[in-house]
């Protein structure tokens, strides 16, 4: 079984942010591999391992040819990558994205899956896995916090916010992962070390045919969010439960 996985590699979310002269995130420097992903690469690992046979191949799509994130992902038993990086790219919209990562996907093999995270942590879209499935005219199953393969069916089980659905589709299929479907594996030392020498593919979007950057929306302006106002304090003098009820009453919570 052949699996392919949708990561992207992020800016230290543990350092303050930095903003381009459009608004856009800074991405320069290293970048790493984002937590939400970490989730997406384990199961296709387990998946592959269930199987018996095949391998997890990577596309991702990061500046400067960037490939800190990759190398964790790789180190943690992927095998290869597929590596989009071009400066004409800067500021791509999701459905540009989705575009870029099913071409990068075109370039990684045969495969049975398409695996990503739900949403990315420093963009929160949410919509890249179902346009990237759109795009290459597969099945799309979202949220899903159970994945299992049997012969050449996908069986799903979908989160909601009443529990889950059972959904089953034929493969191949691109299907999003939630975060704690699986707990991912930390890279061993021999895993780092190996991850070194796997092969990472670079491409520009001319190589995919992906001609233009889409531009949707535009970040016009950042500001910093409001201070928190000090909170209302209510001592005890044993009617205390009217304020609450009161103060509850005029948030409309009751």
């Amino acid at each position: 079984m052949n699996v392919i996985v949708c990561v992207k590699q992020i800016p230290d979310p543990a350092l303050p942010g930095e903003l381009d002269a459009d608004n856009t995130l800074k991405r320069e420097g290293k970048l790493i591999l984002d937590e939400s992903d970490s989730y997406g690469v384990e199961m296709a690992l387990q998946l592959v391992n269930t199987a018996g046979e095949g391998d997890v191949t990577l596309v991702s799509m990061a500046p400067n040819e960037e490939v800190s994130g990759l190398r964790t992902a790789l180190a943690m038993g992927a095998a290869k990558a597929v590596l989009v990086s071009d400066p004409a790219l800067a500021g791509a919209d999701a459905l540009t994205t989705a575009k870029v990562l099913a071409g990068a996907v075109g370039k990684a093999g045969d495969y049975d899956l398409i695996i990503a995270g739900t949403e990315s942590s420093d963009g929160y879209t949410g919509t890249v896995p179902e346009q990237i499935a759109e795009v290459l005219g597969l099945p799309s199953v979202t949220f899903a916090k159970t994945v299992t393969v049997d012969g050449d069916t996908l069986k799903v089980d979908r989160q909601t916010e009443a529990g889950y659905d059972e959904v089953t589709c034929s493969l191949p299929a691109v299907v999003s992962v939630t975060a704690g479907v699986v707990e991912p594996r930390y890279p061993s030392f021999k895993g780092i070390m190996a991850a070194k020498s796997k092969p990472v593919d670079t491409v520009t979007a001319a190589d995919l045919g992906v001609e233009s950057v889409s531009w949707a929306q535009q970040i016009t302006s950042v500001e910093d969010a409001p201070a928190r106002e000090a909170g209302e304090i209510i001592e005890d003098d044993g009617e205390t439960f009217n304020r609450i009820v009161e103060f509850l009453d005029n948030l409309k919570v009751i």
